[in-house]
């Protein structure tokens, strides 16, 4: 199958799926250029990511997943800013034509797409080693985006979902056992939702991609404070049950690939997370306090300091998904 083969597969596929009318694409797959549709009185947020093989996802890892944690991780990024998910692009590089494999990929990438009403409107194929670049838009109201630079001292640092869990099943797949958690490193929930219910209420926001202590330290940076994290606070993923505190503190700090939001709340807004949790059927945990001053302290339960092995992933330092 040639590249514009390709392309129409991809084509066909995604418009059987979500019709392209009333979605605000004038022109969409098949120009040099898709033309967009943006609202009066709204801001367009944009991101991107690339997702390489042996480095975001292990090689073995099958093409219907890899396509649905290719969008997934870019949508986490949006619902980090507050915005409501409209369009994508998608850029391909795989080592040959393989029309099932595409196929598979694209059913997985669109079946999160069609969850939140996202339409693929264009993108590009190249031959080479498998590499997923996805570039993700998005509508909010102007002056709402959720930033990383706005938590103030006596801020409430909160966390949705459980952490630690994807680290620990990677680490588990590679020595060959069994994981009926699997879904937690292959099908992050992106909390979009959330994300668009924070505006307007939380002071700071970002998605836990590269562990939690890594991501909290970006959010404090850019607001010029400090931190105290209350490790006996951190939710727990399952798979982490029965591992030694220490161990288990690791990869709820450092391991990333969580895609969780990791949000600051003025305390008068506290009550609400009862509310939002309730709505979105979904746990909201405080984990520590925003501080005067610079860094993260993590406190263990007995009030002592306990410094994570490592400091998250870092593309140009760390271990890939296969040695």
């Amino acid at each position: 199958m040639q590249e514009f083969q390709l392309i129409q597969q991809i084509q066909q596929q995604t418009n059987s799926v979500l019709p392209v009318a009333s979605q605000g694409v004038a022109v969409g797959i098949g120009d040099d250029g898709a033309v967009l549709e943006v609202p009066a009185g709204k801001q367009l947020v944009i991101s991107t990511d690339t997702l390489s093989s042996g480095i975001h996802f292990p090689v073995a890892t099958l093409p219907y997943d890899i396509g649905y944690k290719s969008l997934a991780v870019n949508l986490s990024d949006l619902a980090a800013m507050g915005a409501v998910p409209r369009w994508a692009l998608l850029a391909l590089v795989l080592p040959r034509s393989e029309p099932q494999w595409l196929q598979s990929f694209t059913a997985g990438f669109l079946s999160l797409a069609q969850d939140h009403n996202v339409i693929l409107v264009g993108g590009d194929t190249s031959a080479g080693s498998v590499s997923i670049t996805v570039t993700v838009m998005g509508l909010v109201e102007p002056g709402h985006s959720l930033l990383r630079s706005g938590a103030q001292p006596g801020d409430l640092i909160v966390v949705s979902g459980t952490v630690g869990g994807a680290a620990r099943v990677l680490e588990l797949m590679q020595t060959g056992q069994f994981v009926s958690e699997q879904h937690l490193l292959d099908h992050p929930h992106p909390r979009v939702a959330l994300g668009q219910a924070l505006t307007g209420y939380a002071s700071a926001c970002i998605d836990i991609s590269d562990g939690l202590i890594a991501d909290l330290g970006h959010l404090i940076e850019a607001s010029g404070c400090g931190a105290r994290v209350n490790i006996e606070k951190l939710p727990a993923a399952g798979v982490l049950a029965g591992l030694e505190d220490e161990q288990k503190w690791n990869y709820q700090l450092a391991g990333g690939d969580d895609y969780e939001l990791l949000f600051t709340l003025p305390p008068g807004h506290k009550t609400l997370l009862t509310r939002w949790s309730r709505d979105l059927a979904l746990d909201l945990s405080v984990i520590g306090t925003v501080m005067e001053g610079e860094g993260a302290y993590c406190q263990a339960p007995d009030g002592s300091e306990f410094q994570p092995r490592g400091a998250g992933f870092e593309h140009f330092g760390q271990r890939a998904c296969d040695p």
